[in-house]
């Protein structure tokens, strides 16, 4: 695209609201573009795309242009990442910032400028992995995600979707883990397709995904997702039961909540029953204490793991809110475990990429409930078909599976004695 002044006052305009972080950058995007109709869709494309470039490298952007003002953020992401020109910027870009983006030396920068995160959460992440995987974790988070997809293989085949996109102009491959799961080449507008509308496929990363083949829900059971959000796992599930047994999803937002009623007509599931939760001693919740097959607890977290999609996130969470956010997930593993009847399975899962948020809230789960026992991951993925192994307990990188970040440990109910 050719730039001009307007558009590149745009970008700037956008950039200043995302900066002041005040909520989900996608949602204060959509806002500016909903007041500013004159703007053609590759015009919003690329305020998209250059906004959402300085969200991502923002720490090297201010170190390259020595500046943290949005205009300045704003020509070094165009140079940088974007990759214009000094001819196609240099009408509109201050000839003295041109000279300091060329000659920017990035070996000069501390590795928590490199990695494009906040101080604290880089220290974090090299105490955690050490510093070298931590860098590639890190670099990993800084590309933008793939477009996936879940087949509902309630009602096709992988192979008839990938049949039906290729008619269709559209570049599709089989992911590599999950059974169900389609990558999408490009980001065409997926919810205009047949496909979509008729509730054949929904737009799921790959490991969210492996999510709902750990927990291994069968045909006649009773499960729960509780933590159900919009409902992208319960979905899942119920593709996994083929409509029978009953899936509970439980949330304490009934808005969201409200999102899965339309979603379940599309893909037409009919054993989705929703439960708005009023907190962790739900009612609702305690008439099921013990009677349910399996559990997944898909806990509110940082959401430091979709970084691609979401790289505000860095800047808005900080380490007090991380703290939060592990008392609660404590509470909410424990609420939860109450549902799981002896032999059932109980899911915790983040997508966090901290481990003050995923290994240390299991180990101290495990450690205090002695009516459980862990479960490997590895071998309940194998018994699926899936043949990903992380150890005991999954661990996704984007680096290293081409998925957000996630983590889950699994556990098994013991029978009374």
């Amino acid at each position: 695209m050719r730039l001009s002044a307007s558009l590149i006052r745009h970008a700037e305009a956008a950039l200043r609201e995302l900066s002041r972080f005040a909520g989900p950058a996608d949602q204060v995007l959509s806002r500016y573009f909903r007041s500013h109709r004159e703007l053609g869709q590759g015009e919003r494309a690329f305020v998209a795309e250059a906004s959402f470039a300085v969200l991502r490298r923002r720490r090297s952007l201010e170190a390259a242009a020595a500046s943290a003002d949005p205009q300045a953020l704003l020509a070094a992401a165009l140079a940088r990442v974007l990759g214009f020109s000094g001819r196609a910027l240099g009408e509109l870009v201050e000839p003295q910032l041109l000279e300091r983006l060329r000659s920017a030396r990035a070996d000069a920068w501390s590795d928590a400028v490199r990695a494009d995160l906040p101080d604290w959460l880089w220290q974090r992440l090299a105490h955690d992995r050490g510093p070298a995987e931590a860098m590639r974790l890190a670099q990993g988070l800084l590309n933008p995600a793939p477009l996936d997809l879940r087949v509902n293989l309630a009602r096709a085949s992988r192979e008839e979707v990938l049949a039906r996109l290729a008619r269709d102009g559209i570049v599709a491959s089989a992911t590599p883990y999950s059974p169900a799961g389609v990558r999408l080449a490009e980001k065409p507008a997926i919810n205009h397709h047949a496909l979509f509308r008729d509730g054949l496929i929904e737009v799921q990363d790959e490991g969210s995904q492996l999510l709902a083949f750990l927990l291994g829900p069968r045909r006649g059971e009773m499960v729960a997702d509780y933590c159900a959000g919009a409902g992208g796992k319960t979905l899942a599930l119920a593709m996994l039961m083929r409509g029978s047994g009953r899936v509970y999803a439980m949330d304490v937002s009934p808005k969201r909540l409200a999102a899965l009623g339309p979603r379940a007509a599309r893909a037409q599931v009919s054993n989705i029953h929703s439960i708005g939760l009023a907190g962790d001693n739900d009612p609702r919740a305690k008439r099921l204490a013990g009677k349910l097959e399996r559990v997944l607890v898909d806990a509110p977290c940082s959401g430091f793991g979709t970084l691609r999609r979401n790289p505000d996130l860095k800047w808005r969470h900080g380490p007090a809110a991380v703290a939060e956010l592990v008392q609660k997930q404590r509470r909410i593993l424990e609420a939860a475990a109450r549902l799981v009847k002896p032999g059932g399975r109980l899911v915790y899962a983040t997508c966090s990429i901290l481990r003050e948020e995923n290994e240390a809230v299991a180990d101290d789960f495990q450690a205090a409930q002695a009516g459980f026992k862990p479960v490997s991951c590895a071998h309940l993925l194998g018994a699926q078909r899936i043949a990903l192994d992380t150890g005991e307990r999954l661990g996704l990188a984007p680096h290293l599976h081409g998925t957000d970040g996630f983590f889950a440990a699994a556990f098994e109910r013991l029978a009374a004695s």
